[in-house]
């Protein structure tokens, strides 16, 4: 399960915008004259409305239309997100998320939450790896409202020395009830990117250290509302049933007078290559049963191997046909089940950076890490040794296509909305969209057994292990 640190959500809303998609059912393997055809690369199919362009103020704008419901669906993205906060900041790009919903240049403290919701509609703020993200999903008639509060708090945030006491406040205590006092607390989520990377600003505490959460100043928030929540900064996204024309009038209205401001300098944020194997154990006297994680760098985003590990996720995976299923649930009996894949705070196709892959597991205390270690690369090893046979490669195939297709449909249409904004925002072509199937679709069995060599090496991965104190362990 994907877990997210957001900030408020509408009690009729019923998942987070960092949710991870449920999997989807996997469609019986094709037939071998099935699988000669999908071995070939295809056209795209997935066909999304995608009209860009950007505003003299440097706010990147995305439209989408879709009339099948009368509904619409708003984000708003700042390219800010909890990797590049500052330092001795840990935990500000979170903090500042809350302080967005604290007032406006004329909308009060929790207002636009109320307005949202006498409409009938539902609402969320999340910080991501990348970005930060609002979002609303009304319906369309009250679009022109819902765009109206986006400027206004993108315009100017009202708040005060007693607003920001209270919300450091909620996050402090989000850090004690979620990692603090939790059993498993930022497993594998929050710890393994500690553990696995080198940089500072992936390698450090997302959540926040609460003594460096304390110490910000109303001075820090209004700086980083000047730096990193400007148009410039940002990328707009209009998904629904609307006219083209008028929406492009309602923005040019609203957003266009915003003032341009500097696009802030981002950090370094690479990796090195890893060289040696990473272990790390954790202790939580909390547990009753141990944890295992492995975490593995990705490939760069956007390369065959990025694609690769796309499928390889399928063919490894996700789903009860999954080889490590097979191999450490089916067969070994090592634990119930596994979780795990591409950005544990979101997708494969929103985020901008290095990041891991990942596979987690709870199991009894009889079995070793060691062990754990030792199937997962007995598994590895048949894609290095030789190229996936063609059955296998189709029915990854159709597992990715229909988990891209199931993220793009979902959340009334929040899906879509959210990688039109992330590749508006990361590479400045939201109609990335509908080259992803394609890119899916190329990937051969040699470009798998390549990127598996290189990328599921034991020297390329960090395994974090969670176990129990001695007097917990005698207490079960």
């Amino acid at each position: 399960m994907k877990r997210v640190l957001g900030a408020v959500t509408a009690a009729a809303f019923l998942g987070c915008a960092a949710s991870r998609e449920a999997a989807q059912p996997t469609p019986p393997p094709p037939t071998p004259e099935a699988a000669k055809v999908e071995a070939a690369p295809q056209a795209p199919k997935l066909q999304v409305p995608v009209e860009y362009y950007k505003l003299d103020n440097g706010l990147r704008v995305v439209l989408s239309r879709d009339t099948t419901v009368p509904k619409a669906v708003v984000g708003v993205y700042y390219n800010i997100g909890f990797r590049i906060e500052p330092r001795n900041r840990t935990g500000f790009a979170h903090l500042f998320e809350h302080m967005m919903f604290q007032g406006s240049t004329n909308l009060g403290k929790m207002e636009l939450a109320r307005l949202i919701q006498k409409n009938g509609g539902m609402f969320n703020g999340s910080t991501r790896f990348d970005f930060t993200n609002y979002f609303e999903i009304v319906p369309s008639n009250t679009l022109e409202t819902m765009l109206w509060a986006e400027a206004d708090r993108m315009r100017g945030l009202e708040v005060t020395e007693e607003n920001l006491k209270n919300q450091q406040g909620v996050v402090a205590n989000e850090v004690k009830v979620n990692v603090l006092n939790r059993p498993y607390g930022g497993f594998p989520w929050l710890d393994l990117p500690q553990v696995a990377n080198t940089n500072w600003y992936n390698a450090h505490n997302f959540y926040g250290d609460l003594k460096d959460l304390e110490a910000a100043t109303l001075e820090d928030v209004r700086a980083f509302f000047k730096t990193y929540y400007a148009p410039s900064n940002a990328a707009l996204v209009v998904v629904g049933d609307f006219e083209p024309e008028q929406v492009k009038g309602w923005v040019r209205q609203y957003f266009g007078p915003l003032p341009k401001a500097p696009v802030p300098q981002l950090p370094d944020i690479s990796e090195p290559r890893q060289e040696k194997e990473k272990r790390h154990d954790k202790k939580d006297a909390r547990i009753t049963r141990p944890a295992f994680a492995a975490g593995y760098h990705m490939p760069a985003v956007g390369t065959p191997e990025f694609y690769a590990m796309a499928l390889i996720d399928e063919i490894l995976l996700q789903g009860s046909d999954s080889a490590l299923y097979q191999q450490l649930v089916q067969k070994k009996g090592i634990a119930g089940e596994l979780s795990g894949g591409v950005n544990e705070l979101g997708n494969q196709w929103n985020y901008n950076g290095p990041m891991l892959w990942t596979v987690y597991l709870f199991h009894d205390t009889v079995i070793s890490p060691e062990t754990i270690a030792g199937e997962i690369d007995g598994v590895v090893a048949k894609l290095v040794e030789k190229p996936v046979d063609a059955e296998t490669l189709a029915r990854a195939r159709v597992k990715a296509r229909s988990r891209l297709y199931a993220h793009v449909e979902g959340m009334l249409g929040f899906g879509r909305a959210d990688l039109l904004a992330s590749s508006a925002l990361f590479f400045d072509d939201p109609a990335r969209i509908n080259r992803l199937e394609d890119e899916l679709m190329k990937v051969t069995p040699e470009v798998i057994q390549r990127t598996a060599r290189e990328y599921l090496r034991p020297t390329n991965r960090t395994v974090l292990t969670v176990s129990a104190s001695p007097q917990t362990l005698l207490a079960d």
